[in-house]
């Protein structure tokens, strides 16, 4: 089957010509002269959602996973990361006990008695947002969940389903020991909601940390003798900087900065609640944190912005109009999570690889959504 397009990207350029599936994986790329207008893409890969299609995945209910699920796919997210933040211990790992099971580790979802979740996403992992935050930068976490570093409590946690990444503030007192013990598991470790300076910075991403979670929100601010972690990962060589680009976490010069300083290491998330894909109204974060969203904007009651309603598509469109060239926003949204969470699997387009795609016209229009080379009905 050939998808009918006139560009794909590959290895984060766009290759002139068709693409080409057999049996469920690319067979060929640049096939032919170019056709039409459509480029082909890999799918989204998004590594931080909290919800989606009113299901909180803190809480998500019997068939939230199946519900939030096909509304991801239907955008065009073809893997991602649920997203637990800050809660009790025991209210998070009720929310991990029903995380699908990750195509990596189906043995580990049946000893759970988690069943497979209908056709969606592919599950990357769990990723844990809290609770080892710091308490003067919670954004819109519950303060009164946050919880100094505590081994036998992220053990527990780590216990209860698969976990990809930990985000948490590393300049807490017993942090590195959690760090340490996350490298040695191969979680990523991300750094966020912290008042980290740029000397403990450097001493956590030596030390392993590899990612900042959200790249200046909630976290602590630069100045001209103090460049804060947001800085110092910006100036490094082998931190992946995530960024929340829907027009209300961070200002359009702003991105721009980010983007040149990061190059291929700047990752599109979503940062979506359970408000993103659904109407306007009341939710919660977290499964106890009232929020409002109202004109594509969600906060809090006291007004912190407590993530967003953001599409990935959004995301790459909302990155390409401040000028980031469209190869570049779409390996953002792509390949550059899915090395982030050390998955070479996901967000590739080349010969051999599985042919989870999307295929957009002109207009960043989605026109089609591929899983396993099979196109949604």
């Amino acid at each position: 089957m050939r998808l009918g397009v006139a560009a794909a990207l590959v290895g984060g350029e766009l290759v002139d010509g068709d693409v080409e599936v057999v049996d469920g994986r690319i067979a060929a790329v640049g096939v032919g002269a170019p056709r039409g207008s459509r480029i082909a893409a890999p799918g989204f890969v998004d590594l931080q959602v909290n919800g989606f299609a009113g299901v909180d995945f803190s809480a998500p209910g019997e068939d939230g996973y199946a519900i939030a699920g096909a509304a991801l796919l239907a955008g065009g997210v073809t893997a991602f990361q649920p997203t637990i933040v800050t809660a009790g211990v025991e209210s998070m790992l009720a929310a991990l006990s029903v995380v699908p099971p990750t195509d990596a580790g189906r043995e580990a979802g049946a000893e759970r008695s988690v069943p497979p979740a209908a056709p969606g996403p592919r599950v990357i992992g769990a990723h844990l947002e809290g609770p080892f935050i710091s308490p003067s930068r919670p954004g819109a976490h519950d303060p009164r969940a946050i919880l100094p570093p505590d081994s036998a409590a992220l053990d527990r946690l780590l216990a209860a389903a698969p976990v990809s990444q930990v985000t948490l503030a590393p300049e807490l007192p017993g942090a590195a020991a959690l760090i340490d013990a996350l490298v040695a598991r191969g979680v990523t470790v991300a750094c966020g909601h912290t008042e980290a300076d740029a000397a403990t910075a450097h001493r956590t991403f030596d030390r392993g940390a590899s990612a900042v979670t959200h790249l200046f929100n909630a976290m602590r601010r630069p100045t001209p003798r103090d460049p804060g972690i947001a800085f110092a990962a910006l100036a490094r060589e082998d931190v992946f900087i995530t960024l929340i680009v829907d027009g209300h976490h961070l200002a359009e010069d702003t991105v721009r900065i980010a983007w040149r300083a990061a190059g291929d290491r700047l990752v599109l998330v979503s940062d979506a609640v359970a408000a993103a894909g659904a109407p306007d109204g009341d939710y919660t974060l977290g499964g106890t944190v009232p929020i409002r969203s109202e004109a594509g904007t969600v906060r809090t009651a006291d007004g912190a912005l407590a993530g967003s309603t953001l599409t990935m598509l959004d995301a790459v469109r909302n990155a390409h109009a401040l000028g980031i060239p469209l190869a570049a926003a779409l390996r953002a949204a792509t390949e550059a999570p899915a090395v982030m969470a050390r998955r070479p699997d996901l967000g590739r387009l080349e010969p051999g690889t599985r042919a989870d795609l999307v295929v957009l016209d002109d207009s960043l229009e989605l026109h089609q959504v591929l899983l396993d080379g099979k196109p949604l009905a």
